[in-house]
């Protein structure tokens, strides 16, 4: 039996609120309790995360309080504000402004239990670069963790609605009387993500074992990150939800689950959709135009079968198609699929590069002095690494080619005029087809250098 919730969503500007049916939870499985959300209004769009018993991953989207229950920030006492805010480097990988920044901020810790959410931001960051292409590209990302300390152990909403707790970040389950759905206090969150040194992406760790989660995919325009993903520190199937969160925020992907059995949902009759996994488009269509994840039709994904145009996704029974059956953005404990893949890359390279001069390149390097770069590791599968060229006045120096290092010395420069000495390191991944993607795989670095 499916139960019904509301989604909501942009139509013409303003904003309209539809029915969906929660999907169909495999068999055997207890049916979720129905979902009642009330109608749009002011705050921040977020996704419930799909019931603990069903291998969904979402159950549409919801608009929330931006502030959360709007509750005034916990009264520290002087040993508590000293610990409060503190900036630690979970995964150090080089400067900010050439690396992924995520910033894990736990919420319902009190100063005693500030050890153990390091231990939890630990195992959720290993959970998440356990799944590819995080795994390959773990070596891109620095993580921060920001201290908040919490008045009391636990967050509210658990294990009942009627269970409140005085929190650094205003954490709460039952968020619009979804059991679920886990919101927080955005500002306050902002207050400590600007503590920290970057913050691309947001993760905030709630101390509880309860499932539930909430993907907050709206970027931020003032500290600039893609979105928050709550989750439950001790919960281990929340962390699959925050992943799927990070496919929208970083790979800007569409969801590819849907709902049976909604008259508003049965077909979509609109345009194309701009997202990299959805498609009105058959796979015929898509190999004949040239549209779409054409590249992958028939290559066998990690998420299961082949990639083709399965139908349904973006909510939608019929009219949108998703690139293969069971990726992980329609289900739980499953990888990305193809597209999947090289749509994440391509949003890790949106804020990592692949390059980092150790040498000034504000000055002109002389005969004694060397142009020094730091090119991260890839943990790809097959070994693959990135590939490192060296140019002068854009004439490739082949036999520097791999190298990190070269000293002007060995340049054979004559005459008295500066040369223009390059460092181009590009990633060459198999799991990238679309040329305008790959072309954003690069990253140059020039110094002046002269006799």
């Amino acid at each position: 039996m499916n139960s019904t919730v509301r989604l909501v969503v942009a139509a013409a500007g303003a904003t309209a609120v539809l029915f969906a049916a929660v999907p169909a939870v495999p068999a055997g499985a207890a049916a979720p309790a129905p979902v009642a959300v009330p109608a749009a209004g002011t705050g921040v769009e977020v996704e419930i995360p799909g019931p603990q018993e069903g291998r969904i991953a979402g159950s549409g989207h919801v608009r929330v309080p931006v502030a959360g229950r709007a509750k005034a920030a916990p009264r520290l006492s002087a040993a508590e504000r000293e610990a409060d805010g503190e900036v630690t480097a979970l995964v150090d990988n080089g400067p900010t402004a050439d690396r992924l920044d995520v910033v894990v901020v736990g919420d319902g810790y009190t100063t005693a239990e500030l050890d153990r959410f390091h231990e939890d931001a630990g195992r959720k960051w290993e959970e998440i670069a356990a799944v590819e292409p995080y795994t390959t590209y773990r070596g891109l990302f620095n993580v921060w963790t920001v201290d908040a300390v919490s008045r009391q152990s636990g967050v509210s909403g658990d294990p009942d609605p009627a269970t409140v707790r005085d929190t650094a970040l205003g954490s709460y389950f039952w968020c619009e009387d979804i059991e679920r759905l886990l919101c927080v206090d955005q500002p306050k969150v902002d207050a400590y993500v600007a503590k920290a040194p970057a913050a691309d992406l947001v993760l905030v760790l709630a101390n509880s074992s309860k499932y539930g989660g909430a993907g907050y995919n709206e970027p931020s325009a003032t500290l600039g990150y893609e979105g928050i993903s709550t989750a439950s520190a001790g919960n281990a199937k929340s962390g699959q939800v925050a992943i799927h969160e990070t496919g929208h925020s970083l790979g800007k992907l569409a969801d590819e689950y849907f709902y049976p059995g909604s008259p508003d949902y049965e077909k979509y009759t609109g345009p194309e959709p701009s997202d990299p996994n959805s498609s009105t488009l058959s796979a015929d269509r898509m190999a004949r135009t040239r549209a779409k994840w054409h590249r992958w039709l028939g290559e066998e994904s990690p998420d299961g079968g082949r990639v083709g145009a399965y139908e349904g996704g973006g909510y939608y029974v019929t009219g949108l198609n998703r690139p293969t059956d069971n990726s992980l953005m329609r289900v739980l404990d499953k990888p990305f699929n193809l597209p999947g893949v090289e749509s994440m890359i391509a949003g890790f390279h949106r804020h990592a590069n692949t390059v980092t001069p150790l040498t000034p390149t504000d000055r002109t390097l002389r005969s004694r002095d060397t142009a020094k770069a730091a090119v991260p590791r890839l943990a790809a599968p097959d070994g693959r690494q990135l590939v490192v060229r060296w140019y002068l006045d854009g004439r490739e120096l082949r036999r520097f080619a791999g190298r990190t290092e070269v000293r002007v010395s060995d340049l054979f420069l004559f005459g008295p005029r500066t040369r223009t000495l390059s460092v181009t390191v590009e990633d060459r991944t198999p799991s990238v087809r679309d040329p305008k993607i790959a072309r954003t795989l690069r990253t140059t670095v020039d110094w002046h250098v002269r006799r």
